[in-house]
């Protein structure tokens, strides 16, 4: 049982560094951003320029694959990135509603929405339990907290977190 935590945490992974890996491979290709730049009723932005077509597109593809090589079926995969980037949009619209710049670090903000919801969406199809899906946003948030800051360094990152 502990294996599906594994094989979901590396699906939540997959989903959250995908995009970073298509904005590096695109550019400037598909970088419009899903809230097509307008702002809400407090003046800001809805979600920010950093969330684009190209990364959900690219999170969708690569949890679909990253199921496939996990043996787990490719609707888990794609559910896991739908959720996954229902989250980080969902974080990122409260932090704007804060106050926070686009890509600007809110801890637990940034980490709990983008793993919880994934969890949540396979929890019946996986059986999975209350314990193992806090365990693993627990690790999924030390796994970004500790791997950010490596990313930033190599220059894949924009951010160190």
């Amino acid at each position: 049982m502990m294996m599906v935590y594994f094989q979901i945490l590396l699906l939540i992974i997959t989903a959250n560094g995908a995009p970073i890996i298509g904005r590096l491979l695109l550019e400037g290709q598909w970088s419009a951003p899903l809230d097509g730049g307008g702002t809400f009723i407090d003046g800001r932005p809805v979600l920010g320029k950093s969330k684009t077509y190209r990364g959900v597109a690219f999170s969708l593809v690569g949890t679909v694959l990253a199921a496939d090589l996990l043996g787990l079926p490719w609707e888990i995969g794609l559910l896991v990135g739908g959720l996954a980037m229902t989250g980080d949009c969902l974080s990122s619209f409260i932090k704007r509603r804060l106050g926070y710049d686009s890509s600007g670090m809110a801890l637990g903000l940034d980490q709990i929405p983008e793993s919880l919801l994934p969890l949540l969406g396979v929890w019946g199809a996986l059986s999975l339990s209350a314990i193992g899906v806090m365990a693993t946003v627990v690790g999924f948030m030390v796994f970004e907290l500790l791997v950010s800051p490596l990313l930033y360094t190599f220059r894949i990152r924009r951010h160190p977190y």
